[in-house]
């Protein structure tokens, strides 16, 4: 009986301390499952990592669309660049081409110029009709009226030289003047009319039957191609009574009277030009001869 209860008391004892052993164990336990939070700076690491990666690719775009638009913009500007450079080329040298026979625009030279009929030798005997065709040439000087390629009316604000004539001829009774200085001179010379005139000299016999009122004609006063190459033609007046000289009226792109140029509708000195300062005589003014008007009357 003693052995029995030795055997119990024993094997509870045995009880107690596995109880108390497993107590201990699952405190081990759950100071083990409390102490292992490792896995969170895990996750807090790997979440700063993604963080960190995720900026990355946002500036890579940034450069490469600098890139792009430093590449685009410097294309335009060549392209636009030579365009205004090429266009006003032109534009200076085709305008002055019609200064042969064109006005530059303003006043040039010295003022145009005008006398009455009464500062011309002897105009009270002129016939009548040439003194009709001279009051009305001298009217046209009162005007300020300029050179005008192209023009034959006084409201143009400016004449050219064969413009002059047919305006005068035609006012004062001459429907079959023709426009231009080279159709003048043939229908001067198909009536019969004309002098010719090869002397460079005032005093040339060639001269002498140059009476006022008779068309003038000169080549080579510019570079044209014609036939005949007539280029120029004016009024002859008679002589000046202050000067003595000879003097005409038309309109001109710079001859002179009193030794200055004039440009536009004036009087001026009738003078021969010098021989020619080069070689080519086409370039040169040569005075061809003068003529009566067809049809004019000598009363």
């Amino acid at each position: 009986m003693k052995w029995l209860l030795i055997l119990v008391m024993l094997f509870g004892a045995v009880v107690a301390s596995a109880a108390a052993a497993e107590e201990s164990l699952g405190k081990k336990i759950k100071k083990f499952l409390t102490t292992t939070p490792t896995p969170t700076p895990a996750r807090k690491h790997q979440k700063r990592r993604t963080k960190k990666a995720s900026p990355t690719p946002s500036p890579s775009p940034t450069p490469k669309a600098k890139s792009k638009h430093k590449k685009a913009s410097p294309t335009p500007t060549p392209t636009a660049s030579p365009l205004p450079t090429e266009t006003p080329s032109p534009t200076p040298e085709e305008t002055p081409t019609p200064l042969p026979s064109g006005r530059a625009p303003g006043k040039k030279g010295a003022p145009n110029v005008t006398l009455s009929p009464g500062e011309i030798v002897n105009f009270d005997t002129y016939p009548v009709k040439v003194r009709q065709i001279i009051d009305a040439s001298l009217e046209l000087t009162k005007q300020n009226l300029g050179y005008t390629y192209g023009s034959a009316d006084p409201a143009n604000d400016g004449m050219d030289c064969s413009g002059f004539i047919y305006y005068v001829l035609q006012q004062n009774g001459f429907p079959d003047v023709p426009r231009d200085s080279t159709q003048q001179y043939v229908w001067v010379r198909k009536a019969g009319n004309f002098n010719a005139v090869l002397s460079r000299h005032e005093d040339s016999f060639e001269l002498d039957d140059l009476k006022p009122g008779d068309l003038l004609f000169w080549r080579g006063t510019y570079k044209i191609d014609r036939d005949p190459p007539i280029t120029h033609t004016m009024i002859y007046l008679g002589r000046e009574k202050r000067t003595k000289k000879r003097v005409m009226v038309g309109s001109s792109d710079g001859r002179t009277y009193d030794g200055k140029q004039r440009w536009g509708v004036s009087v001026f000195d009738f003078k021969l030009p010098p021989p020619p300062s080069s070689g080519d005589a086409k370039i040169s003014p040569v005075f061809v001869g003068y003529g009566r008007i067809p049809g004019l009357s000598e009363d």
